[in-house]
């Protein structure tokens, strides 16, 4: 290798945490009174702990602008119930931050983690905490557990073991939390201080994402030795990784750990398997509050565009940018999700994103999944990611989608189920299989892998077949048989760590009402009490894609020939994943359709999903039904957002209440 990490940190054996104990309580005023430095005179119950804090409370989508120390100001400053201020967390001198079930659930921001530490914070104490977020703590040296009992020996000063920060983690997660942080562990990795565990697992059953964890495991990164006879559960390991990509969200943060670790002439290894996306901030400056523009937060937002657009020229990177029409800029090319299945990710292949929904790929039949920054800066030099091997559950889905019912219901379904409300699915994989599988097109599939993340899961995927097979032959021009030759397929006898019997037939249109994508209920319990809506918002990877119009149109369709509008009040956005997508909505008539109906179409880009582009909400007292993927507190605005389908959205814009599409 050209570089070399600069000195390796030696391994850490004991910690000291100091500083107060912040409780993130349900109870506000207990919260509050934690913030202006009064000690509580006894801990808060367990349940009384706040469960579910997305990355969205921990580090708003705009706090996402910012990629330095100055995150330590805005930690928490999202988190619901508002009491939490800037500064609160940093002034507060807290050491430890403890919380509920499930936290860091969302998106992969890395900036959540560091804002915690930047703002003093040395350890995470939460009853379940989800895989991106305890990972990307990890790498950079942030300490997690799941043991409260630690929160006494801490209150006696007691000098910790690093041990008890590292108890059930993979050998290599133990050796980065022990070194603290990923750049320190691969400084001593390169000294030859320390090496990955040998893999030795005999052949095995395997499933589908332990099959291609197999092909990509690296055995010798120097010799560029690639590929083992089998891993299972539980094996730690780093896997070469085919496709590598992150948007202008987190591409400054990654480079800047990039450089820092190496160097400002470090080069990225093998450019050519290495994008990038303007997609998440595209629209912002049409709904960026003037509060934050007195802020100064469009300045620092552009800041993310231009440092990404050097950083790819400088290293050869394809950036798929921004789009203009009649000479003027209109949108983004796609979303980084929907173009990587449209032109870029291929059965069997490994694909790390920097965004949770990376795993929306996984219907191609690959292993794709999010990471954060750190890991990101560390795979663009080594072109390698680290991972234990996943269990899978395995959900084997028969029977047909009643009328009206979508992948989408599915999902809201699934995600409701005490399994994954819970928390016992947090790090799986969820692999769909089954007849009905195969009778779901594409687009349907992949909305089934893009929420597997909602339930804490580490991916989703499905066994690529002739859909897929005709799918990249026709938009990618590739030979069938070649595609064909990369389709791995699980064993027969794999074995998975628990087996999901589904019968579409028995599902109906689902809602997920505010607050968590988990928060799923059949949408006749809401007929009783109708639910007045001011937003219907179509769109995102989620609800962007070809199929979605489809289901828009004919909606939209129906009730245009029935003389219906929509709904007084109600404004309907249609946007589109990627600019195939839209062309393909216009050589069918959907965009003169959606136009006569007084639909507001907006071009390519994550947009109101993240609270950054057109279809947000600007009032608590706002009510949208969304087609995205996810509704935590904040999330497209300050209102609440319900989850539904794209046929539940259209038909809800006529009626002006959410209700089935069999009211159209």
């Amino acid at each position: 290798m050209r570089y070399a990490f600069r000195m390796a940190t030696p391994r850490t054996e004991f910690v000291t945490i100091r500083g107060r104990v912040l409780w993130l309580t349900q109870d506000l005023d207990v919260l509050a009174s934690q913030l202006s430095g009064t000690e509580l005179n006894e801990r808060p119950e367990l349940d009384a702990l706040i469960d579910n804090i997305s990355t969205d409370e921990l580090t708003p989508g705009w706090v996402c602008y910012y990629f330095d120390e100055t995150l330590a100001r805005y930690c928490l400053v999202g988190l619901r119930g508002g009491k939490v201020e800037r500064d609160s967390v940093k002034n507060g001198r807290f050491g430890v931050i403890v919380s509920g079930r499930s936290k860091g659930c969302g998106s992969s921001r890395e900036t959540a983690p560091y804002s915690e530490r930047e703002a003093g914070v040395q350890l995470i104490v939460a009853r379940s905490i989800e895989k991106i977020y305890r990972q990307n703590c990890q790498n950079i040296g942030l300490l997690t557990t799941t043991d409260f009992g630690i929160l006494d020996r801490i209150e006696r000063g007691e000098q910790l073991p690093i041990e008890e920060f590292t108890r059930g983690l993979d050998r290599i997660s133990a050796d980065v939390v022990e070194y603290g942080g990923l750049f320190n562990y691969n400084k001593a990795r390169l000294a030859g201080e320390v090496s990955p565990p040998a893999l030795a697992t005999p052949a095995r059953p395997m499933t589908l994402c332990e099959k291609i964890i197999a092909q990509h495991a690296i055995v010798d990164a120097k010799a560029g030795l690639v590929g083992v006879a089998a891993v299972k559960p539980g094996d730690s390991l780093f896997v070469r990784s085919s496709v590598r990509f992150s948007h202008e969200y987190v591409t400054p943060m990654a480079e800047s750990l990039f450089a820092a670790a190496l160097g400002k002439d470090a080069k990225v290894t093998h450019p050519e398997s290495v994008f990038a996306f303007r997609d998440h901030l595209t629209f912002l400056d049409l709904v960026m509050p003037k509060k934050h523009i007195e802020m100064g937060l469009k300045e620092q937002a552009a800041k993310l565009e231009t440092v990404q657009a050097a950083f790819t020229k400088k290293q050869g990177i394809k950036l798929y940018g921004e789009v203009k029409r009649d000479g003027k800029t209109v949108g983004s090319e796609a979303i980084c999700h929907n173009k990587v299945i449209e032109e870029i990710a291929l059965p069997g292949d490994i694909v790390t994103g920097t965004d949770s929904h990376t795993c929306m790929a996984g219907s191609l039949g690959c292993f794709a999944f999010g990471v954060g920054s750190t890991d990101m800066a560390n795979a663009w030099y080594t072109g390698d990611v680290r991972l234990a091997v996943p269990e899978t559950v395995r959900f084997i889905l028969s029977g047909e989608l009643r009328f009206g019912v979508t992948a989408k219901d599915v999902m809201l379904h699934l995600l409701a189920q005490p399994f994954w409300r819970s928390g016992d699915g947090i790090g799986k994989v969820l692999e769909f299989c089954g007849p009905s599988v195969q009778r779901l097109p594409l687009d349907e599939r992949s909305t089934l892998t893009n929420m597997a993340v909602e339930a804490g899961g580490f991916t989703g995927i499905i066994e690529a077949d002739e859909v897929v097979v005709q799918y990249l032959v026709t938009q990618r021009g590739l030979d069938a048989d070649a595609v064909r030759a990369r389709i791995l397929k699980a064993d027969v006898d794999a074995v998975y760590a628990h087996s999901f019997e589904v019968d579409l037939g028995a599902i109906e249109p689902m809602v997920a009402t505010p607050g968590d994508p988990r928060n799923g209920v059949p949408l006749r319990t809401l007929v009783d009490k109708p639910i007045k809506i001011d937003i219907a918002y179509g769109g995102s990877c989620t609800g962007g894609k070809k199929t979605d119009m489809d289901m828009y149109a004919r909606v939209l369709q129906r009730a245009r020939d029935q003389g219906k509008t929509l709904a007084k009040g109600v404004q309907l956005y249609i946007q589109f994943g990627s600019q195939d997508i839209r062309r393909y909505a216009e050589e069918r008539g959907y965009v003169a359709l959606f136009e006569s109906m007084g639909v507001e179409l907006v071009d390519p880009s994550c947009g109101a999903c993240i609270k950054a582009g057109p279809g947000v909400s600007f009032l608590e007292s706002e009510v949208t039904v969304s087609a995205i993927n996810r509704n935590f507190p904040g999330r497209s605005g300050p209102g609440q957002v319900y989850l539904a389908s794209p046929l539940v959205v259209a038909a809800s814009a006529i009626a002006g209440t959410i209700v089935a599409p069999d009211s159209v």
